[in-house]
């Protein structure tokens, strides 16, 4: 089910998709060239106005994949761009995590501090008992399926990462390979990114998207695990069925493809996942044409099932 209004005549994309409820009102936020854009509506499934860019920064381009959390009446936005004023990584990539701050969720959000170094992508932001977490994908060069991966950290407070980041998921499967031979010959790319966390009764999980959205196999994943740990730097998170199994929750089907990279959201006891993916048809859009879709979600016993439908929730 397509979510969010499509303007035709002036398409922006809504790649990566990240939603917030705050006060009555629901928010989503998504990648831009030149910066982050959002929507917002009073109902989750319909209405959805385009609120505009919400946040850039100068000189810098590619803005990824933001996340949102409100903290005591303020708005962070974490999110990552082609940041010049670092080191880039051994692959010459610059994306970098940014964090800055609005009093409305609808911005303009400000102040943006560089929360990580190069190679920091694909923020959540989780606060429990034991204070603030920040999931995010980085690089490795050096693991047998090199690639990127997902890891966590402690924030110290919303501008400060310990910077003891735990790793969480990394890639296991062929399915998961973002580019063959990408940086030498026979050392084939992988990706895991798009991490979202939840915890639903006694299980606690890790969502992701494995490959690239323009690749066959691209799909949404997750890792779980069952404990009452809030520390979640020290949960062993397993991907579900197995390390060696390709299980996708959802990947393509007959009406759309590029299905993936999605935030969850618990709305009327019911859990369902807003996701990017382009209709397999023409739709007249330009550019990669990912859009912003809702789908509802079955998550039960540490089992987490799609459950979608062409035309409707």
């Amino acid at each position: 089910m397509q979510l969010l209004e499509i303007n035709k005549e002036n398409y922006i994309g809504q790649a990566d998709p990240f939603i917030l409820e705050s006060r009555g009102r629901f928010y989503i936020y998504t990648t831009g060239e030149d910066g982050i854009y959002a929507y917002s509506s009073d109902n989750l499934f319909s209405g959805w106005k385009s609120e505009g860019m919400v946040f850039t920064f100068p000189g810098v381009k590619d803005f990824w994949a933001p996340s949102v959390i409100e903290l005591d009446g303020r708005y962070y936005m974490y999110c990552s761009f082609e940041f010049y004023g670092d080191t880039p990584d051994r692959g010459g990539r610059r994306q970098t995590m940014h964090v800055s701050v609005s009093d409305n969720p609808l911005g303009p959000f400000t102040g943006a501090i560089q929360l990580l170094h190069p190679f920091s992508i694909d923020s959540h932001v989780v606060k429990n008992e034991s204070g603030l977490f920040i999931f995010y994908s980085t690089n490795d060069f050096d693991r047998e399926r090199a690639g990127t991966y997902i890891v966590v950290d402690k924030l110290l407070d919303p501008y400060t990462v310990k910077g003891e980041p735990v790793t969480v998921v990394v890639p296991t499967l062929d399915e998961e390979i973002y580019m063959r031979d990408r940086y030498a010959p026979g050392r084939h790319w992988h990706t895991i990114e798009g991490a979202f966390y939840f915890r639903e009764g006694e299980w606690q999980y890790v969502m992701y998207s494995g490959s690239c959205y323009q690749n066959e196999h691209y799909f949404i994943g997750y890792a779980r695990a069952k404990t009452d740990e809030t520390d979640l730097t020290k949960i062993r998170f397993e991907k579900y069925p197995d390390d060696n199994t390709y299980a996708p929750v959802f990947s393509s089907n007959e009406w759309e493809e590029g299905a993936g990279h999605h935030s969850m959201i618990k709305y009327a006891g019911e859990w369902y996942s807003v996701y990017h993916a382009r209709n397999r048809e023409d739709d007249g859009l330009p550019g990669d044409r990912r859009n912003a879709r809702i789908c509802r979600m079955s998550v039960e016993d540490g089992v987490i099932r799609a459950i979608r439908k062409k035309d409707g929730i």
